[in-house]
């Protein structure tokens, strides 16, 4: 199941996020960048994804 969100979340980042985290305020935030523009909305959900999700384990 990692692998298929890893990929919905570089092909269609909203989607990533939405699997991830559910229809919560990242997934808005996310559509909105991703709609402006591309990259931004990409770095976002990597940055949901993986980079906050593994800072919150640790704390």
């Amino acid at each position: 199941m990692e692998f298929i969100t890893v990929i919905a979340t570089v092909l269609l980042p909203p989607l990533g996020v939405a699997m991830k985290k559910g229809l919560t305020s990242d997934f808005w935030i996310n559509l909105i960048l991703t709609l402006l523009f591309f990259v931004p909305g990409l770095i976002h959900a990597v940055y949901v994804n993986y980079v906050s999700g593994e800072a919150r384990s640790l704390a």
